[in-house]
């Protein structure tokens, strides 16, 4: 009985290693194409070393810019790091419903009201925004989809 446990214990703990070091977490969001090219020198410069600053994607810019599912919000966080998320609501589960950005480091869903902080990239949701909506319409509980950024000289890259 006491081999059969330890057994057990070895395949939960190596179980639970392996898929800890994996870097993607399950999102009600789909999964769709992402791809943008941001110039910060000439095309974003006001973007570039800023804090607490936002750019909105609904549509591509180039033909080679991809955009998730609900369109692309990019940031730079009270850290000065860039963040990247996907505009769609967790909740809501449509690309139509978007999330929008504030001046507190937030985002809001319009159609739940669910705000979710993205001060520092994580994109946790943290209350309700009063929208007339009755209370039994639950805050969602899923952070906002990422995705990666990558600075390389004056060009930000955002892919998923």
């Amino acid at each position: 009985m006491k081999r059969i446990l330890k057994y057990f214990l070895c395949f939960v703990l190596i179980n639970l290693s392996i898929t800890s070091c994996n870097d993607n977490y399950v999102s009600s969001i789909p999964d769709y194409p992402v791809y943008l090219e941001l110039n910060l020198t000439t095309t974003y410069p006001i973007f570039r070393n800023s804090f607490n600053k936002s750019l909105t994607f609904l549509k591509p810019i180039t033909i080679m810019d991809r955009i998730g599912y609900g369109g692309i919000l990019v940031y730079t966080g009270f850290d000065g790091e860039y963040y990247a998320f996907d505009m769609s609501c967790p909740y809501e589960h449509k690309s139509t419903i978007r999330v929008y950005p504030n001046e507190l480091g937030q985002v809001v869903c319009e159609g739940c009201g669910t705000v979710f902080d993205i001060g520092y990239g994580v994109g946790n949701p943290s209350s309700r925004k009063r929208l007339n909506l009755p209370d039994t319409i639950p805050l969602a509980k899923e952070v906002l989809k990422r995705y990666k950024t990558n600075l390389s000289g004056d060009i930000l890259y955002i892919t998923r």
